[in-house]
């Protein structure tokens, strides 16, 4: 890769200037965005109920004096806020939902309170720019896909470009998340007295026993590309009572939707073989549009490797994300398809610790975290800058 040099680097006294303006203010506002951070975490809400995270999120933006809009695309926990009139038109992505007895252990917190830092920030320069910046609140990226229905709404129609950033085990630029499908799975049989009359029963949890070791034996004919993984979640409730229903929630990830599909139908197959296998009905039911797989726009990660280089990170555009994140998934993938995007990862000390762990929550939290909000909020504002100050000064 050719070396690339710190910000500033065509020796554009204007655009120099700009860069400053935004780190400097972010500086200044560190403390509120950590703030921010900190109230989140504290207090967490699952995927669609993010309502006190978004209520917190959007007063902020109106005392900043952004146009708010709740509500949208009928979804009550996501938003849109927005400053500036320019002809130039970026969005920064805010994540704030938290996973079902994990809290923040994605770090969910970082990303909002990141993504409002890079906002103030550009609202400071947007005349300079020519910028309109927009804020989208996006709910339920922990299952749901809150950015599918307002990719559908248009909420990221007219953009130059989205941008997130994501807290992980260590830094990372190119973002490699996979196509995903979340399925509920329910079986129907019979309960019965299990010592008495058992063969009266139909065992709904037995379904459940069949279709995974299918799905163990699947395992060895699916390519490294594919990953399927679960949970039951109710399969009986007494030992002495044959289970008379089962349900449980899965998850196929591929490297691109049309691998998915592929897969999603042998892996069907497999919850199929448990309902014959024992005579049970069953009914199996996606919970949320597919994600699509992440599309990386290589010319913004690599300004944004040169910038985090003069903050102290060191990322390589030619390695993937930390360990393990590269078969994640992400509904930022559909909106990767659709606009210029970047979802980088910014390293907060939590290893041996990862993320979806308790202890990555813990960490969420920490000074290495709030470096991450205000690196974040600093490195997307100056991504855009450098992205949009050589078109403005022309004018």
């Amino acid at each position: 890769m050719p070396e690339i040099s710190a910000p500033g680097h065509d020796g554009d006294p204007t655009s120099s200037s700009l860069l400053q303006a935004v780190e400097t203010d972010v500086d200044d506002l560190r403390e509120a965005l950590v703030e921010t951070s900190h109230h989140l975490h504290a207090h967490p809400e699952t995927a669609w109920q993010e309502h006190d995270s978004a209520a917190f999120l959007t007063a902020r933006l109106d005392e900043w004096g952004f146009t708010v809009e709740r509500g949208v695309a009928g979804l009550p926990t996501a938003f849109v806020a927005e400053h500036g009139t320019g002809s130039r038109t970026i969005g920064l992505v805010a994540e704030y939902d938290a996973l079902p007895g994990l809290g923040h252990a994605c770090g969910h917190n970082v990303i909002a309170a990141a993504a409002l830092g890079a906002a103030h920030a550009l609202q400071a320069v947007a005349d300079e720019l020519d910028l309109q910046v927009r804020v989208i609140g996006a709910p339920a990226e922990e299952g749901g896909g809150g950015k599918i229905p307002l990719l559908e709404a248009g909420v990221f129609d007219g953009l130059e470009l989205a941008m997130m950033i994501h807290p992980g085990p260590a830094d990372a630029v190119l973002a490699r998340p996979r196509a995903v499908a979340h399925v509920d799975v329910e079986y129907q049989g019979m309960a019965s007295h299990a010592g008495a009359y058992p063969h009266l029963g139909v065992n709904a949890a037995d379904a459940f026993t069949v279709a995974q070791v299918a799905i163990g034996l699947l395992r060895q004919q699916l390519p490294d590309t594919i990953r399927v993984h679960g949970i039951v979640q109710e399969a009986g409730t007494a030992p002495n009572a044959i289970p008379g229903s089962a349900r449980g929630s899965w998850y196929v990830r591929a490297d691109t939707l049309e691998e998915l599909d592929v897969a999603f139908e042998r892996v069907r197959a497999c919850f199929e073989a448990g309902a014959t296998a024992t005579g049970c009905s069953w009914e199996l039911r996606e919970t949320s549009p597919r994600y699509a797989e992440f599309r990386n726009d290589l010319e913004l990660a690599e300004i944004f490797t040169r910038l985090a280089a003069a903050q102290g990170r060191d990322m390589d555009l030619a390695e993937d994300g930390p360990r393990g994140m590269a078969t994640a998934s992400t509904d930022m993938g559909n909106v990767s398809q659709h606009v210029r995007a970047i979802h980088p990862y910014l390293g907060i000390g939590s290893l041996p610790a990862v993320n979806h762990q308790p202890e990555f929550a813990a960490a969420a939290a920490t000074p290495a975290a709030d470096r991450a909000v205000r690196d974040g909020a600093v490195l997307l504002a100056q991504t855009v800058v450098e992205m949009l100050a050589g078109g403005a000064d022309e004018g």
